[in-house]
């Protein structure tokens, strides 16, 4: 591949896609890193119905599929490979990665987040046997059985529904007493015969001999503890934003999301910033194509100038 472009893009999701699709057809040589699936988290989705333009839903997978398709339409080049680390030299800025180094006049910078673990015991242990971060990527393994899912946001209610398809039972675990979830997420969950919930409740520990067996809980205003008996756990406790490379080149805010203004910029010259990454994002897709886009535009005015 070249290693020189006018426009890099780190990340692959709505708003690093979209960057792309803009620099591409504003006619700058740009190159789209992404470490894992093209399409982003949302590629995990079984069914988008909020993105403007798809009156009946579309899947998270094709919506990625669909926009990469666009963008390299126009010229935009991919490669998957994970990058390491941001080195200015002068008005260069030098994106490092796995499969070497790559310079670039601006960089777009939208990995987006990843998904937060519990951090308890047998989480690691039992992480691919009944441990599981995605039920569209594993609902399958579990028909019949019952399952738990940890958490009572969109996300978390989203992967209950999702698991009523399979499971014979979905228990949702969330540590207050009310949901988090939009209302008509709610209204779906509450409505589903298999979606039962245990209020106040979070889980200390998980069990099993060479899979998940049973769940260890316990009552955070009562105190008092139990076991569940399930097949698998479904983690879906938010996110924590990907910046780990970025620690000492870019201005960080207490939890990890990068500093921009209304234009994408961060106090770095040349360097943007968009999607669920940037502090203050909205974490939907549409709004990460749109911080994309204006990344882009901003990023081709830079170079231009």
């Amino acid at each position: 591949m070249n290693k020189k472009y006018e426009v890099i893009i780190i990340g692959g999701g709505p708003a690093g896609l979209s960057a792309g699709l803009y620099t591409s057809r504003a006619r700058l040589n740009s190159l789209l890193i992404e470490r894992g699936v093209v399409g982003g988290q949302i590629a995990d989705a079984e069914l988008v119905e909020n993105y403007p333009g798809f009156p009946e839903g579309i899947s998270g997978a094709e919506l990625g599929q669909l926009m990469h398709q666009q963008a390299t339409k126009y010229g935009l080049q991919t490669l998957l490979t994970e990058v390491t680390g941001i080195e200015l030299q002068g008005e260069k800025k030098v994106v490092a990665t796995t499969k070497g180094s790559f310079t670039a006049k601006a960089v777009i910078i939208a990995s987006g987040s990843e998904r937060l673990k519990l951090g308890i015991p047998g989480e690691e242990e039992f992480t691919g046997k009944g441990v599981s971060y995605c039920a569209t990527c594993d609902a399958f393994f579990f028909k019949e059985q019952p399952v738990a899912v940890v958490g009572g946001g969109d996300a978390a209610i989203t992967e209950a529904l999702h698991l009523t398809k399979f499971a014979s039972r979905v228990i949702v675990l969330h540590r207050r007493n009310q949901l988090r979830a939009s209302r008509i997420l709610q209204e779906k969950a509450f409505s589903e015969p298999k979606i039962e919930f245990l209020w106040n409740t979070v889980v200390e520990e998980i069990e099993g001999k060479d899979k998940v067996e049973r769940l260890r809980l316990r009552q955070v205003i009562t105190g008092e503890k139990s076991t569940l008996d399930v097949s698998g756990v479904f983690v879906s406790i938010g996110l924590t934003p990907g910046t780990d490379y970025l620690k000492g080149v870019l201005p960080l805010d207490a939890a990890g999301y990068v500093i921009t203004n209304e234009k994408m910029e961060t106090e770095i010259p040349g360097i943007f910033a968009a999607g669920d990454i940037r502090l203050s994002s909205a974490r939907q897709a549409i709004t990460a194509a749109g911080d994309g886009v204006t990344a882009a535009i901003y990023a081709e005015k830079f170079i231009s100038r």
